[in-house]
């Protein structure tokens, strides 16, 4: 019996552990259609936050890294002190410029707080949105942003004409579900989601959801992060906790 015990001690720590983690996975990905005049453009994609607190020390480790922040949704839920969310928010501005969607779990909150806390704190929200970037020889990056579709607040069609003349496209959706409203001529090359938690604990191959993974569908490049925090329980198993740095390139043919 006590073998027993022990034996499950030690794997509820493991599975906190894992929930704990200040894992970086790093992708470099090329296009054809990245502009060459932006040389590289460097993401760091952090979703699902909900009741963590972000570590100093881990964005230490990121500074000089990163071009922009992309917050995936879930920056919070019910019942996390908004001074929280705001240390966390001061963190993730020291690596550089923040960019916000809006996930299911935000609008437990008083999200009318949320949404001035954010504006304060200079917080750029992508709700049905877009913003361009432009290089100095005139090529434009567009960072597409959706409101939270489980709330049907989602309006990719107001967020695409707001992204309009522009030569490369990355939309930020909570859902990954977005895919499926995505068509060719939309022209979207990049899709970075959350929501999921990767299944969050699974067990081998079977979990609630599919692990997070980066793929291809249709031409458009689909990245399904596992998140960085969890909820309802502060456990992961097979599904460790991530975020994410990513180096887009032009691809030469």
């Amino acid at each position: 019996m006590v073998y027993i015990i022990v034996a499950f001690v030690a794997f509820m720590i493991y599975m906190w552990i894992e929930a704990h983690r200040h894992r970086v996975v790093f992708h470099s990905l090329s296009f054809p259609t990245f502009p060459e005049s932006f040389s590289r453009f460097r993401l760091f994609f952090i979703s699902d936050i909900h009741r963590r607190r972000i570590s100093e020390t881990f964005i230490d480790s990121l500074k000089g890294k990163v071009d922009l922040v992309i917050i995936g949704g879930d920056l919070t839920e019910k019942g996390v002190p908004f001074s929280r969310v705001k240390r966390n928010i001061e963190l993730l501005k020291q690596l550089g410029p923040v960019y916000f969607v809006w996930g299911n779990n935000d609008y437990e909150v008083d999200y009318h707080e949320l949404d001035a806390l954010l504006l304060e704190s200079g917080v750029k929200i992508l709700d049905n949105t877009a913003v361009t970037f432009e290089s100095e020889r005139g090529d434009c990056i567009a960072l597409l942003g959706v409101d939270d579709m489980n709330k049907r607040r989602d309006r990719l069609d107001l967020a695409l004409s707001d992204a309009e003349h522009t030569t490369f496209r990355i939309l930020v959706s909570h859902d990954p579900r977005i895919i499926e409203k995505i068509m060719p001529q939309h022209q979207i090359d990049l899709v970075l989601s959350g929501h999921t938690h990767g299944g969050q604990i699974r067990l081998g191959p079977f979990g609630l959801y599919e692990k997070g993974c980066l793929q291809n569908i249709n031409g458009t490049m689909l990245l399904v992060s596992n998140g960085y925090g969890t909820t309802t329980l502060p456990l992961r198993l097979g599904a460790r906790a991530e975020t994410h740095l990513i180096e887009l390139k032009h691809e030469k043919s």
